[in-house]
């Protein structure tokens, strides 16, 4: 029988030596790919839910079902200046978890934008220990609230070679 090499890589976060990806760019662009399934003009995003590198949910910016979308009616501009008409992609993952009674405790999320306050709250209720995020939210005071309950959140940079930086 051949003896099986281990492969050492120095960096987790990026492409391994044979150009597979690991699984923080594999969920990022996921995200990616589904915040074009977004309906709201003034936000495509997405989140997805993983436990122990499996995909337990996923989520993009969306009215409600059976609701108008924002595509087809507008979006509804609330105080803030972000669209109150669709239920933000963090929430929607949260939900359809719930919903489908999957288990969300100890996961970790992948988002294309830092999760609003709001969102921020949910993930903490939801048991969720880990953020990762491409892009800042206009408001990142969700910071605090993930501080305070011991939930670590971490920018994702891909840079152009594919591999990944974790800032934070």
């Amino acid at each position: 029988m051949p003896k099986i090499q281990k492969k050492s890589v120095s960096n987790p976060y990026s492409i391994t030596k044979d150009h597979r990806p690991d699984r923080i760019t594999t969920m990022i662009r996921t995200a990616e790919l589904w915040a074009k399934r977004s309906t709201c003009l003034k936000g495509q995003n997405a989140a997805i839910i993983a436990r122990n590198g499996r995909i337990v949910s996923v989520g993009y910016n969306g009215s409600p079902q059976g609701h108008e979308h924002c595509t087809e009616a507008g979006c509804i501009i609330g105080p803030d200046t972000g669209c109150i008409r669709t239920i933000h992609a963090e929430s929607n993952a949260i939900a359809w978890a719930a919903r489908d009674g999957l288990h969300t405790e100890g996961a970790s999320i992948f988002c294309t934008s830092f999760p609003c306050y709001t969102c921020s709250k949910l993930i903490i209720a939801a048991g969720i220990k880990e953020v990762y995020y491409l892009n800042n939210y206009r408001i990142m005071d969700g910071r605090e609230l993930f501080a305070k309950s011991n939930i670590k959140s971490h920018r994702v940079e891909i840079k152009q070679d594919g591999t990944v930086n974790l800032h934070g």
